[in-house]
């Protein structure tokens, strides 16, 4: 087993505990499918999120789905001028049997144009 890192992001429509709990859920639950990934595989998972979202921690989803014993952090974005507005991005480091080129980036919605060169 090798440690590596997969990034993500998601943009939310609107700054709201709930819906930030649901689309964060979504990514995450995306990236351990499209990466076979179990939650045991799980490292650690950083967050972080656009300066205008304040409504709930991104990790909160996380426990949410029951990742309970794996290190979470949040942290801000930083604010910069013309940036995607909304978004909670999130650099996951796991333990997988996959090459760095087999692991599946995963950006949902308009979060797709972020890294259009390593989004799947």
């Amino acid at each position: 087993m090798a440690v590596r890192a997969v990034r993500g992001a998601v943009q939310l429509e609107r700054d709201d505990a709930q819906h930030m709990q649901e689309q964060v859920g979504e990514l995450l639950t995306a990236i351990l499918e499209r990466n076979d990934l179990l939650a045991d595989d799980l490292i650690s998972v950083w967050f972080t999120a656009t300066p205008d979202l304040h409504s709930d921690f991104p990790a909160a989803a996380a426990r949410a789905l029951g990742i309970t014993d794996v290190p979470l952090i949040c942290a801000q974005e930083l604010d910069i001028d013309g940036a995607m507005e909304r978004v909670v991005r999130v650099l996951a480091h796991v333990e997988t049997g996959l090459s760095k080129a087999g692991i599946a980036h995963v950006y949902l919605g308009a979060a797709g144009a972020l890294r259009k060169d390593i989004a799947q």
